[in-house]
Formats: C-alpha cells, structure tokens, sequence
C-alpha cells in the first residue's frame, strides 16, 4: 500500500509506538512518520506508507501549528510537567495583560537551546540517554520562527497558547523561556498539534478507528493520496511529450509563475514536485512510480 495516513495520536503514545503499530497492520516494510510528537502530546502526526515515504521529508520540513499550555510558577528538568520540578515560584501575579507584553520577544526567528530531554545527538549520544543518567552537555542554540503566538484561553490556572512555528521549534522549551523572561518559570502542561503542514485535525483518525477499519478489512480507505501534502501548491498538467521528457530527468521549456507545482499526466497521474523558474520546469522529487495518486 501506498499513501499517507494522518493519525490523530493519543497520549502516552511515542511517534514511533504509532509506527511500529501501523506498520504491523499494515504488514509495511517501508513508513515513517512527518514530525516527531512527545509522548504526553497528541494530534496531528501524518504517517508515510510505501512510495509515499519519499515525501517524508516535506512534511518533517514543513509549519507546524500546535496548541499548547502554560504553566507559570514551576520548572522541571524535562520542561513539562512530567518532569521532576526544579524550582517553584508564586505567579499569580501574572495576568493575560502581562503575559502577552512578554510574548512579543518570542515572535519571529528566536534562538533556541534545545532541551536535554531530546533526541538530538551530541558527540554521538542522544541528549535524553544522558540526562536519565543525570548528566548535562552544552547545547549549540538553533534558529528556529515563530509566526504566531497568541493567548486564546484558560485551561484552569494555565494559560492556553495558539503557536504556529517553523521545524525545530521545541514548545516546551518555549514555554520555559516564557516563565524565566516573567521571572517565575514555565512548564508546559499539555501539547496539541493541529496542523502539520497541509494536514489539519479535521483530516487525523484516532487508533480505534483505524483498529475498527482493520478489523473490517478498510484500512486502505483511510489512506491520502502523496499530492495531498502538496494541496497548497497550484498544479500544472504536461502533454505526453514534456512528460516524456521529465521521466528521464530532463526539465521542461513552460511559461510558468515561479514557484512550486504539483504536477501531473494528462491522464491524472500524480508525476513530481516541480520548481519553475518562470521559463523552465524542474524536478524537486519524482512520484513516477506510485500508481495510487489521482489528480484533486
């Protein structure tokens, strides 16, 4: 089978618990998923099956959207609120007002220390592997872009945030930086994805009805064509010749905008990612041999 399916995943779950399952369901070989989730987080994570997993890499580089909360007055190691708590501080003193004058720094490109409990590689070691032993390592700081971030709620005492951001971005240690730029700490208490690229909540299925949908012999049904990660993008068709011509890795003369297209056979067949620099239209990635995809 070839396909994307957008799992809505469940708390307590890793993005590779949700892999490994599917993977025995769908007695698949070759699957991956868009963007890694933290076990306590849940929503959208698109898994990549077959020829699909060649776009993987789009998805993983792709705008996140995520709503998460926010818990003033605490730190912990892990900076979530699974972790063992570090400090504890009095913030009732925060109002909405307050907090969002303190989020206006984090908008934009912001730099980045990635937390010790992450899977990042440092001289060969996966951060976490060394703060279970209760070591700690010098982390380069990365740019990463927030291109929104917004109050939209209470959840209890925490403050509930609406972020939009680029790969890398690491909520909770947005979070943490929050509470330390208020002065009383920050931990996030919980974490939703609601979009990932084109992918949104209103396209996830949870494991039960995938489990259901096993059980009466319709996972396949479930399955999005690869093109749907590319749904934003405007499409072109090619003649038989030009598409003769992009089999063979040769780009193609076409007076088009500059920008990327989903591009297709005159018969409907999803063929590539196309990049045009307004005169020539060149290969990003070839689909040639998914037999799955059909034109929107």
């Amino acid at each position: 089978m070839t396909g994307i399916l957008v799992v809505d995943k469940p708390a307590g779950w890793t993005s590779h618990d949700v892999v490994a399952k599917l993977r025995s369901l769908f007695h698949q070989k070759r699957i991956g998923h868009g963007g890694t989730l933290d076990p306590m987080a849940t929503g959208v994570l698109p898994v990549f099956l077959g020829q699909a997993t060649k776009a993987v890499e789009f998805c993983e580089n792709a705008v996140k959207r995520y709503t998460a909360s926010l818990r003033l007055g605490i730190t912990t190691d892990t900076q979530d609120t699974t972790g063992n708590i570090l400090s504890e501080c009095p913030a009732g003193q925060i109002t909405a007002g307050t907090l969002s004058s303190a989020l206006e720094p984090f908008r934009g490109r912001i730099s980045q220390i990635p937390p010790m409990y992450s899977a990042i590689k440092i001289g060969g070691r996966k951060l976490y592997e060394i703060a279970r032993k209760g070591g700690t390592v010098e982390r380069p700081p990365r740019q990463v872009e927030i291109f929104s971030l917004d109050i939209i709620g209470m959840d209890q005492c925490d403050f509930v945030l609406d972020i939009k951001c680029s790969k890398g971005t690491y909520i909770r240690t947005l979070c943490n930086d929050i509470g330390q730029s208020l002065g009383v700490g920050g931990a996030m208490s919980a974490l939703r994805r609601t979009e990932a690229g084109s992918f949104t909540e209103g396209d996830a299925v949870s494991m039960d009805q995938i489990s259901e949908r096993f059980r009466t012999g319709q996972l396949e049904s479930l399955l999005r064509p690869v093109d749907s990660l590319f749904s934003s993008l405007p499409s072109v068709t090619l003649g038989e010749y030009d598409e003769r011509l992009v089999r063979t890795g040769v780009p193609v003369k076409l007076p088009l905008s500059p920008c990327r297209y989903r591009v297709y056979s005159q018969s409907g067949r999803f063929l590539m990612l196309g990049s045009s620099d307004g005169t020539v239209l060149r290969s990003i990635k070839n689909f040639f041999t998914n037999e799955n995809n059909c034109k929107d």
